[in-house]
Formats: structure tokens, C-alpha cells, sequence
């Protein structure tokens, strides 16, 4: 799956023109290397998300095309 689409269904970054905004600028790595937001994701990846001064960084646990609101937080663990 594209990194912007799982930022978005896995709702890490709200959007998925947000997601792709914050990859173009940089602030968005996949297992320490800056991506694009076509890079693709798998389970296992460790994906960094710089928001101004606070860095988050998430495990991705699984990836889902769709997936329900209360549902979304199976798909990553913060680190």
C-alpha cells in the first residue's frame, strides 16, 4: 500500500493530500530513509512523522485497504 493512503486509513495524518504535503517537505521516513508518498508499506516498517518540534514514530503492525474508526489504532504501535 502507498505511505500517504495508509497515513490516511490508518489515521496517523488526517488526510491524504496532508499525508502527501508532509512527505514532499520531508518530514516523513520509512526505517530511517526520507520517502515519498509512493513509497510502499509493509508490515514491520517503522514509519517517523515529524509534527514541528515532536517526532512520532509507529511500528505498522498490518495493512488494510478500508478499516472502521475504532479499529484504525490495530493497525500501528507507537514506539
Amino acid at each position: 500500500m502507498r505511505l500517504d493512503k495508509y497515513l490516511k486509513v490508518s489515521r496517523l495524518i488526517k488526510r491524504r493530500t496532508v499525508a502527501n504535503k508532509a512527505c514532499d517537505a520531508g518530514r516523513v521516513s520509512v526505517n530511517g530513509n526520507p520517502a515519498k508518498a509512493s513509497a510502499n508499506i509493509k508490515a514491520g516498517d517503522i514509519i517517523a512523522i515529524q509534527f514541528g518540534n515532536k517526532e512520532v514514530k509507529v511500528e505498522v503492525l498490518d495493512v488494510q485497504e478500508t478499516v472502521k474508526k475504532e479499529e484504525a489504532k490495530e493497525l500501528f504501535r507507537y514506539l
